[in-house]
């Protein structure tokens, strides 16, 4: 019978990702309700050493898969060495992170244990002992409430949105062998470009200070650097902005970009297209600046400027300079 929940970590260059702690005090909440155990498979190279760390945020047990066939990250790779010890296991739920490679991660595993998934969900609850799971549709315009029949139940969780709380358990590490054989990748990785500029990816930063059609052009997001740099934030862009060429696709919130979650959210000149609401809507404070007063982006706002946003984000860097020492 399907007992435990599971989690798969997300680590990347040797790190663990924001989300791995987020889905491990999850699974931790669940497993709590449930009496059950929560178990964490880590799949990489080198990658036994930080394990244990997965313990701090309620992980009673690590399997590890740790071979240099796992770096760089391939898709047939992870999926089969993941769907290996979970077959032997046979846990009743299963969650990874909606992060990219947890989506891409997520829909080959689907497939590999032949069962159902809910994606990019923004809240879980048991009923009965069964897994719940709510996620937004149609643009965020509702939320569908999911209930999977089949086990693993597996769910795959938007980044930012649980918590990631400290509830120190054993962590125990396990090693399992995988049993790939590199001959039998279908997939290679020939070469990684990596983003250079430092700063943290929008869908695990805390606060965004995003640009729109509104800024007139690429020179206009320097008022934006300087509000990001005030407040240590991470500059998104809109598809308008991207689709323009004034940011990089990497810069992109949206239906069609990055979904976040932010606990700040600060939309400069976006008039707040369905796409780009679906991609940030679930912000915990949004705040919106647009010489627009009909722009639909207010009506999701819990904070709006009407007025000239060239105008207002200087004055708002130098007052959160003050007020920041």
């Amino acid at each position: 019978m399907a007992k435990g929940v599971w989690i798969v970590a997300e680590q990347r260059e040797g790190a663990f990702r924001k989300i791995s702690f987020e889905l491990a005090s999850t699974a931790r909440k669940l497993a709590d309700e449930l009496g059950d155990e929560v178990c964490a498979v880590l799949v990489g190279s080198g990658v036994e050493g930080i394990a244990g760390e997965l313990g701090k945020y309620g992980v009673d047990k690590v399997y590890v898969a740790d071979d240099a066939i796992f770096e760089p990250y391939t898709t047939d790779a992870h999926a089969a060495a993941v769907a290996k010890i979970v077959k032997e296991k046979d846990p009743a739920i299963l969650l990874l992170g909606a992060s990219a490679q947890g989506k891409d991660l997520s829909s080959r595993l689907v497939g590999k244990l032949a069962t159902g998934m809910a994606t990019d969900c923004t809240d879980l609850r048991l009923d009965g002992g069964k897994l719940v799971a709510f996620r937004p549709m149609y643009a965020g315009k509702c939320f569908g409430e999911i209930m999977i029949s089949s086990f693993p139940q597996m769910a795959s969780l938007r980044p930012n949105v649980f918590s990631a709380v400290e509830n120190a358990k054993a962590g125990a590490v396990e090693k399992f062998d995988a049993g790939i054989d590199a001959g039998q990748l279908k997939t290679k990785v020939l070469e990684v470009q990596k983003e250079t500029s430092g700063k943290v990816d929008l869908t695990e930063a805390n606060l965004i200070v995003s640009g729109g059609r509104g800024m007139q052009g690429p020179d206009g997001y320097s008022v934006l650097e300087e509000l990001a740099g005030v407040l240590g934030a991470t500059v998104g862009a809109s598809r308008a902005a991207v689709d323009a060429g004034w940011r990089p696709q990497t810069d992109q919130v949206g239906q069609t970009g990055k979904v976040v979650s932010p606990n700040l959210y600060v939309a400069c000149g976006i008039s707040g297209a369905i796409q780009h609401l679906a991609g940030m809507s679930s912000s915990k404070v949004i705040v919106a600046i647009n010489k627009d007063s009909e722009a639909p982006i207010f009506s999701k706002a819990d904070y709006g400027i009407v007025d000239d946003l060239f105008k207002v984000v200087p004055e708002l860097a130098k007052e959160c300079k003050k007020l920041l020492g």
